[in-house]
């Protein structure tokens, strides 16, 4: 096979947890929509925000990932309740998913500053594979002469522990495994599985002058698949090929107006830990409440010697901004 047939189908079939952080769809901003991995984080903002992103992944690679994503959420009255939802799509090489979510929120206070929220999703995604169409040079393949489509119901949840200056988290947005192929026959054959995944996030929000016109923000993202695989029931699916994922971002916000960021993607394991991207992304606030941002990220694996990079966009809008007039400078 071409080169590119290769990786398409290395992309679709076999490690789409390795490349793009396991099967779930991978955003370097990931700051900005914590909410598409963690439904606690629904309504942190405490009024109306609404948020589009497009990632387009290894610029150059036919079949490469690409996705695009659309969450608004908001608290109720009271702000203990909050409720979201979010329209996910996204492509490998001959598959795509549609993805349906909606997110529940509620909030309880610890003490004076500090607040635990706790999450709930419910989801339903369509995942359908075009194997026909997949390009073979060698000639007819039994296994790709076929069109595949499912309708995938998942449920979610999570926790989230803040204050005005620190975070952390804990979820899993899809807690159900599916089987994604089926025999003719009816039996199954199970050549694709979705995987549970699990999110590690740990960040917090540091002034550097008495005025906040610089504040400082680090933050941690970890990704996995293969945490409690073992009590897998089926032993095909207690070693999971994709490695933990980490994401280590620190960035600068100047004025409540220019924020500008750098992140480090690696794999996390004892005998497969490599570095997978090096990550440059900027985000600017109008005065209105509508914000724009971009990243790119270098490619620093092998895939490098096959592809270009790949670059992500973000429009965002906050609804409150006539009440606060800046924007929030917590948490994201």
């Amino acid at each position: 096979m071409q080169k590119t047939t290769l990786v398409l189908l290395w992309l679709a079939c076999w490690l789409p947890g390795f490349v793009s952080a396991q099967q779930d769809p991978m955003l370097t901003q990931f700051s900005f929509n914590p909410m598409l991995f963690n439904p606690a984080c629904t309504g942190l903002n405490d009024f109306l925000s609404v948020s589009a992103t497009h990632r387009q992944q290894w610029l150059g690679i036919e079949g490469a990932p690409v996705g695009q994503t659309i969450s608004a959420h908001a608290p109720l009255s009271g702000k203990r309740v909050a409720l979201g939802g979010i329209l996910l799509h996204d492509k490998i090489g001959a598959t795509e998913t549609f993805e349906l979510a909606t997110a529940y929120a509620y909030r309880f206070p610890i003490g004076e500053k500090m607040q635990l929220s706790a999450g709930l999703q419910a989801s339903i995604a369509n995942w359908h594979a075009d194997w026909i169409d997949v390009f073979l040079e060698d000639g007819i393949d039994e296994v790709f002469q076929n069109r595949q489509s499912r309708w995938l119901a998942n449920f979610g949840a999570g926790m989230f522990l803040y204050n005005d200056h620190f975070y952390a988290g804990i979820s899993s947005p899809r807690l159900v495994e599916h089987d994604l192929r089926r025999a003719a026959d009816g039996n199954f054959e199970l050549y694709a599985k979705t995987y549970r995944h699990y999110y590690t996030t740990i960040g917090g929000s540091i002034p550097l002058d008495d005025n906040a016109q610089m504040v400082l923000k680090p933050a941690l993202l970890l990704k996995s698949t293969g945490w409690f695989s073992s009590f897998r029931s089926d032993e095909r699916f207690q070693n999971v090929g994709s490695p933990t994922e980490l994401d280590l971002d620190c960035s600068l916000m100047f004025r409540q107006t220019f924020r500008l960021g750098a992140s480090w993607r690696t794999a996390v394991e004892k005998k497969r830990s490599s570095a997978s991207s090096a990550n440059l992304w900027a985000m600017y606030y109008l005065q209105n409440g509508m914000r724009f941002g971009a990243a790119y990220d270098l490619t620093l694996s092998k895939l490098r010697q096959a592809t270009t990079n790949s670059m992500e966009l973000v429009v965002a809008y906050e609804f409150n901004i006539k009440v606060k007039k800046v924007s929030s400078p917590r948490y994201f």
